[in-house]
């Protein structure tokens, strides 16, 4: 008896660095003006008068926040815009996206040019461009984003100045993340449509622009409404209470799910990037003018008033805002995750396992 001989593993050529640079100069639009090119040590860039920088980053990492199935240039593009949401949260107008990456070194280099070109198309939306970022070998593909902005001395609108007698408010609608994973649990972990929807982030960049004049506090939603309504108001010291009735669900929410579960499971899960502020009633009528000449929706949802916590306010009255939100060093459901697998490795709280 003869074994079968085995065939040679096929080598899978390694990840190269400097070609990659290479290429990166050729395409961004970066790498052939400003003031110091695309490659050297560091971006250099000229504020406008009277600005101050803000500056924010986030990461992406496969298996907690996207699959080994879903479209690299979406992956490239939502690295731009969760990081462009923090700078609308602030009323920043952005001016430059850094993007690092991670990958193992048998990544494709198409695949790594994807991730490029989409957070690049992201930019351009909003009047920035990729300046440069770095490279390095890792477990598991994970993309960085930087993003630096120019806002406002007095616009800034941290999300600790919220007052009593404020209305809160929110932009588009609420609970867009939750559908998204519900979808993507119907389609299954394989769909890339499925998988490209949970990566569907659109930055509320204009809205923030427009709501910075009106707003005393400001952040973004994506650990969802109920959670962002706990950070402001712990952050501000003060009491939120939210009128169930008034909160912009997105549409075919409540169209798959019964209303406990529409609350709790999907509502508040997180991934909506919305903006949450809180403003004066007296220029609410100009605030809602505002965001709309731009082409946003705002809708008002509820009070700040003196006290502590988020509050619900129902047809049975009022309770603590539901569960929810990103908790990325929560071990999933059955055991911790480990690098390099392909389980989801945070969760959000007593909700599911999920990525976002």
């Amino acid at each position: 008896m003869t074994a079968t001989p085995r065939r040679p593993r096929r080598s899978v050529p390694r990840f190269d660095e400097r070609q990659f640079h290479r290429w990166l100069a050729r395409v961004l639009p970066a790498g052939r003006a400003g003031l110091l090119p695309l490659g050297d040590d560091a971006a250099a860039l000229t504020p406008p008068p009277g600005s101050v920088a803000v500056a924010t980053t986030d990461s992406l990492v496969e298996g907690t926040h996207f699959l080994r199935s879903s479209p690299p240039g979406r992956i490239g593009r939502a690295a731009t815009a969760v990081s462009l949401s923090d700078l609308a949260s602030k009323g920043a107008r952005p001016a430059a996206v850094l993007i690092a990456l991670i990958l193992p070194p048998s990544t494709p280099r198409r695949w790594a040019e994807a991730v490029v070109r989409g957070a690049e198309a992201e930019a351009v939306r909003f009047g920035a461009h990729v300046l440069g970022g770095d490279t390095k070998a890792g477990a598991v593909p994970t993309v960085v984003s930087s993003a630096i902005g120019w806002g406002r001395v007095g616009r800034l609108a941290p999300r600790s100045r919220a007052l009593p007698g404020d209305a809160v408010v929110t932009t588009g609608t609420v609970g867009r993340g939750g559908l998204a994973y519900e979808r993507l649990r119907g389609a299954g972990r394989a769909s890339p449509a499925a998988a490209a929807t949970m990566l569907a982030v659109e930055p509320r960049v204009r809205e923030g622009v427009a709501l910075a004049r009106w707003a005393h506090a400001m952040l973004d939603t994506s650990d969802g409404l109920a959670e962002s309504c706990r950070l402001l108001a712990r952050a501000s010291r003060v009491r939120l209470r939210i009128d169930e009735s008034q909160i912009p669900f997105v549409a075919g929410l409540a169209r798959r799910t019964g209303p406990a579960a529409l609350r709790s499971s999907v509502a508040f899960f997180g991934g909506d990037y919305e903006l949450l502020a809180t403003l004066p009633r007296a220029d609410l009528n100009r605030a809602t003018r505002s965001v709309r000449a731009v082409g946003g929706r705002l809708t008002a949802i509820g009070t700040v008033e003196r006290g502590s916590g988020a509050w619900l306010m129902g047809p049975s009255g009022a309770r603590p805002m539901p569960a929810g939100g990103w908790d990325p060093f929560a071990p999933p459901a059955g055991g911790p995750g480990r690098p390099g697998s392909r389980r989801p490795m945070g969760r959000y709280r007593r909700v599911h396992v999920t990525l976002k």
